[in-house]
């Protein structure tokens, strides 16, 4: 049997919990206000996953920055690869929000989008 404390992330609340492992691999929780930090400690201890923010080079926007964001979750593991791609990753505007910047980043099934529009440099 193994026990673990996670802080749920899913809401403001954040619920302070427990979860116990059995050694048949079923779970069982205490702390949590909500069945929401119950899946999140659950799905945290199976495969944790983040969201991506970050922020890709541009070589002729108005500015030097354009902020990104995925659409989905990406495992955690894989989280450091994909800020590596995106770091050496350079574009060039017009962009507009929402417009996918890498599809399917790493062949994660996550796609990076844009967060703002990026108009070209005068």
């Amino acid at each position: 049997m193994e026990k673990i404390s996670y802080t749920c992330i899913v809401c403001p609340k954040s619920c302070k919990g427990e979860l116990i492992v059995k050694d048949n691999n079923e779970f069982e929780t205490s702390g949590y206000i909500c069945k929401r930090g119950i899946e999140y400690a659950i799905n945290e201890y199976r495969s944790p996953k983040r969201m991506l923010t970050t922020t890709v080079k541009m070589l002729n926007g108005t500015f030097s920055n354009l902020p990104v964001v995925s659409d989905n979750e990406v495992d955690k593991d894989k989280l450091f690869a994909c800020l590596n791609y995106l770091y050496s990753t350079k574009l060039e505007a017009p962009i507009k929000e929402g417009d996918i910047i890498v599809a399917n980043i790493l062949n994660t099934g996550v796609n990076i989008i844009a967060a703002r529009d990026m108009k070209i440099k005068s």
